[in-house]
């Protein structure tokens, strides 16, 4: 299995059939607009506007699993990425990304790439504090915080998996190499 196998939700209507992205490479993150990790919405934006007409994707998962920091519907969240951040990528309809409501293709990320790596002692200390917050992070690979990123190849694998301290600028490098 890979990514294209899945279609998920559109934030106003209908469904995204993710082999409609073959050839591209994918960043897909579960987003909230009330979180601290929430200005790494700029980062993704330029990383999306550097390489988009090169094949780069960015599928955006509001979630408000993690102390409810996602609040408002689908259109309000919208409409506070783009004022705020100036995202050109849209947003997909928010999700669970953990439990048994979880999003179908996030059990397969998950599944994937159970664990994210975490480099340096500031980022460390970040994910122990957020470990004991997070309420819906039971079963091993779950989803740990919101802007935990996954990076997918241009044949729909899975690559890698980035802890929600891991800023855009940090992943650039890999994203390159696979453009």
């Amino acid at each position: 299995m890979s990514i294209y196998d899945y279609k998920v939700k559109k934030r106003k209507e209908g469904e995204l059939d993710l082999a409609e992205l073959k050839g591209k490479v994918i960043l897909i993150v579960n987003t909230a607009t009330g979180c601290g990790f929430t200005p790494q919405y700029e980062g993704i934006e330029a990383l999306y506007e550097k390489y988009h007409d090169k094949g780069f994707e960015v599928l955006d998962f509001p979630c408000n699993q993690f102390a409810g920091q996602a609040p408002g519907n689908d259109e309000e969240i919208h409409e506070f990425c783009t004022l705020k951040y100036n995202t050109q990528f849209d947003q997909l309809k928010k999700i669970d990304v953990n439990g048994e409501n979880a999003e179908p293709l996030y059990t397969f990320l998950k599944q994937a790439c159970p664990e994210e790596e975490v480099s340096g002692i500031k980022a460390k200390m970040a994910m122990k504090a957020i470990s004991k917050l997070s309420k819906t992070t039971k079963e091993k690979g779950d989803i740990k915080w919101n802007f935990t990123k996954f990076l997918v190849d241009r044949e729909g694998n899975v690559v890698k998996r980035y802890a929600p301290t891991t800023e855009a600028k940090a992943i650039e490098a890999d994203v390159a190499e696979l453009i």
